[in-house]
């Protein structure tokens, strides 16, 4: 499993994990499209927006092998902003590649985007 060197392990302040410490032993938790409701709490929110402020931050628009990202956190933007890079995608992979979808996340998530395109 790829570590992410530099990436952030959590949410500043708070206990949102954006990546895992070991490879599961139970078996690999697979990526899965989840559901993001209007009447989130706002705690959530901002982990949402932390997380893919993260992914940009670190990857841009170039696609990124998931490794020892958390798949929970994953789950919340697939889908959506954040997509398979290759086919067929093996959602259950420490090797499977995704890529920020920039044009969506821009639309779902302005604010991470205001300060400009360092990527």
């Amino acid at each position: 499993m790829l570590k992410h060197k530099g990436f952030p392990g959590r949410l500043p302040g708070t206990d949102f994990q954006f990546t895992i410490r070991r490879e599961n032993k139970k078996g690999i938790t697979p990526i899965v499209a989840r559901e993001r409701f209007a009447d989130r709490r706002p705690a959530d929110r901002r982990a949402d927006a932390g997380f893919l402020a993260a992914l940009w931050e670190h990857f841009g628009d170039a696609p990124f092998e998931r490794g020892n990202l958390d798949a929970g956190r994953l789950s919340w933007l697939f889908g959506r902003e954040v997509v398979a890079a290759e086919d067929p995608f093996d959602p259950a992979s420490y090797e499977a590649l995704l890529r920020i979808d920039a044009a969506r996340a821009r639309a779902s998530f302005p604010d991470v985007f205001d300060g400009g395109d360092s990527a």
